[in-house]
């Protein structure tokens, strides 16, 4: 496998392309669709950087609040059934910690600029 350029490089030199040369010569529906186009790379390149980080933050929270070891799929799949059963409180703390920090990782991916993810007090400034 290639080690230059990386995924994020090529796909952040795809987006510039798109943003600066292609869609000034665009109109209409056409330059909506590149804006569309470069966001969705955008946050392709987000997730190449954060999202392994985000997905092991969340396993080692869930690991601690269900006091015990498996994947991301298979401990989320455990807090639902646990949820549904009443054998987590709705309203445990480690539960409202691991769902906003979940959350505030996947908006810093999807929604960077989202004004909720700028003002938060668990926003990671990092």
């Amino acid at each position: 496998m290639m080690d230059q350029p990386s995924a994020t490089e090529i796909l952040t030199a795809v987006r510039e392309f798109i943003e600066k040369h292609a869609m000034p010569e665009l109109t209409g529906r056409t330059a909506f669709h590149a804006r569309v186009a470069a966001n969705a790379i955008a946050i392709i390149v987000r997730e190449l950087d954060q999202g392994d980080r985000a997905n092991v933050e969340a396993q080692l929270r869930l690991e601690q609040l269900l006091q015990r070891k498996g994947s991301l799929l298979e401990l989320n799949r455990e807090l639902c059934r646990r949820l549904r059963t009443n054998e987590l409180a709705i309203d445990d703390a480690g539960l409202s910690q691991h769902l906003t920090l979940t959350t505030l990782a996947k908006v810093a991916i999807d929604q960077p600029n989202y004004s909720g993810l700028l003002h938060s007090p668990h926003r990671r400034t990092d």
